[in-house]
């Protein structure tokens, strides 16, 4: 089944001509498929430990990676990566009983700029 054409949103240039919309590539490419059912998942997991999170903690995490071994959270500062890895436990604990795979949980440091 293939999706109808959409029209481009008001105030946008249309695609040149062979050019495929968003929709159409992520449909047509197993890869692009794997690549946005994985950042589902990974956005899934960081909605599922948020609320363990201190509230003035929360803006400075991110969902990253989800691969084979693991899962990643961004932290944005220092303070905010070692917090992280003190609730690990905690948060993989979570994760287990909301339904997730027991993947590890990484956390790495952004790195400004």
């Amino acid at each position: 089944m293939s999706l109808p054409p959409r029209r481009p949103p008001a105030g946008s240039a249309p695609l040149p001509p062979g050019t495929r919309g968003i929709e159409q590539a992520l449909a047509g490419s197993q890869a692009l498929a794997s690549l946005v059912q994985r950042m589902r998942e990974s956005e899934g997991r960081l909605a599922c430990v948020r609320p363990l999170l201190p509230p003035p903690m929360r803006a400075h995490v991110k969902a990253g990676p989800l691969d084979d071994e693991g899962w990643t959270l961004l932290a944005t500062n220092p303070a905010v990566s070692a917090k992280l890895r003190q609730m690990l436990p905690t948060l993989q604990n979570r994760l287990q009983h909301s339904g997730f795979d027991g993947r590890a949980v990484r956390v790495k440091l952004l790195s400004p700029g």
